[in-house]
């Protein structure tokens, strides 16, 4: 079995660190312009550069998207950004338009160029088509099946990467107008509005409401792909890829750390524990997930017709350092804990490990009721051993 590679997203610097040291082979990484996340906070030339640096000091990869549909004016700079992207770095961009792929080809020569999803390539002939004129990998079309996908592993020598965590799109992926018609804000140039997600009142023909009181939206649930993970693996699939560059540091950070344990169980022969891992996954998920298409035909069971966001408060905590000799533990709080409450911890190297608050002090060692204010600074004395970047949950009770 090759090694299959685990690509991640980051909206900006400290969540592309975070997604490497929790597992990531590769992360994808939007610039400024070309990118379809123009509400992430994307990244300046100097969080490129400083995202390569750190990614290949750990065996990782960086991939750029520029994966608009871009129209004459967003032509402007291009060339002079793909070749600083390549100077940079970057192992790969991620696009869909046909000149700037051309381009690409054209001027860089250590960067491979990826196909976006938005391309909704569903059949082996344009995988071919597209490695003839020397695209190293595509991302398939989210709609399709693992039966399909094993068809067109079996007929093309192209790279394929498949989505297998995250949003999914309520219309075909990089076909939605919806956003667009609405309220003016273009899907595919990177504003859409998730007007799908929107909560509607349903109403007959005589404009009376069906469900009085009752919001509903048409969104589908997320994707959630755990059992069809080593599937995609014995296919041959090059790639396996989570959604999520707007997503919190906490979701990416349980996320990856999931789909790493699952990929090095099963590529070690061992047996896989689906339930601890849909349970942890589980505590970092706002809204419901399903399979999308993978297993069988899309039906009522993968789609949200009320209203699915139910965000919790579980993250209390990102570790900032540890002190050896005093065990002060120096924290940034995210949301509200006590003395009493039970905390898990947990990261890179270290496993899911609980323990109650007894106290809680200040930076300047004033002693705290609770933890109260997101960002601030605390201390905690923990009886084991912790790192930066290590995450902290609160268990519900």
């Amino acid at each position: 079995m090759k090694k299959i590679e685990l690509l991640a997203p980051a909206g900006n610097l400290e969540k592309c660190k975070i997604a490497i040291l929790y597992g990531a082979d590769a992360v994808y990484i939007g610039g400024k312009n070309f990118s379809l996340r123009a509400r992430a906070s994307n990244f300046s030339y100097e969080d490129i550069k400083e995202a390569c640096r750190f990614a290949h000091d750990h065996g990782a990869k960086i991939y750029v998207t520029m994966n608009i549909v871009p129209h004459h004016e967003d032509f402007v700079q291009l060339e002079p950004y793909l070749l600083f992207l390549e100077e940079a770095g970057v192992n790969a961009i991620i696009c869909s338009s046909v000149y700037l792929i051309d381009l690409a080809k054209k001027i860089t020569h250590r960067m491979e160029v990826h196909l976006s999803t938005q391309l909704s390539i569903a059949n082996s002939e344009a995988c071919n088509s597209f490695y003839n004129k020397g695209i190293e990998r595509i991302v398939l079309a989210r709609e399709l099946s693992l039966d399909q996908i094993s068809q067109i592993r079996k007929r093309t020598a192209v790279g394929l990467e498949v989505f297998i965590h995250g949003g999914m799109c309520s219309s075909l992926s990089g076909r939605c107008v919806l956003s667009n018609h609405m309220v003016n804000r273009d899907a595919n140039r990177g504003g859409c509005a998730h007007s799908c997600r929107w909560n509607y009142r349903l109403k007959d023909e005589q404009d009376k409401e069906v469900l009085p009181g009752r919001m509903l939206n048409m969104g589908s649930k997320d994707l959630m792909a755990l059992h069809a993970v080593p599937v995609l693996m014995d296919i041959g699939i090059d790639s396996l890829k989570i959604e999520g560059r707007m997503k919190s540091d906490y979701y990416l950070a349980t996320v990856i750390k999931c789909y790493r344990e699952l990929i090095d169980t099963y590529a070690a022969g061992k047996e896989i524990n689906y339930q601890r891992l849909e349970e942890e996954i589980a505590k970092a998920e706002n809204r419901e997930t399903a399979t999308g298409f993978l297993f069988h035909e899309v039906g009522i069971e993968e789609q949200v017709y009320g209203s699915d966001s139910h965000p919790t408060k579980e993250f209390v905590g990102m570790v900032l350092d540890y002190d050896e000799q005093t065990k002060l533990t120096r924290i940034e709080q995210r949301n509200y804990f006590k003395p009493g409450d039970k905390l898990e911890f947990f990261g890179p190297q270290l496993p899911n490990t609980q323990w109650i608050v007894d106290c809680i002090w200040d930076e300047e060692r004033n002693i705290l009721d609770a933890a109260r204010h997101p960002k601030q600074k605390i201390l905690l004395k923990l009886p084991f051993r912790v790192q930066p970047k290590d995450m902290i949950r609160l268990v519900l009770k």
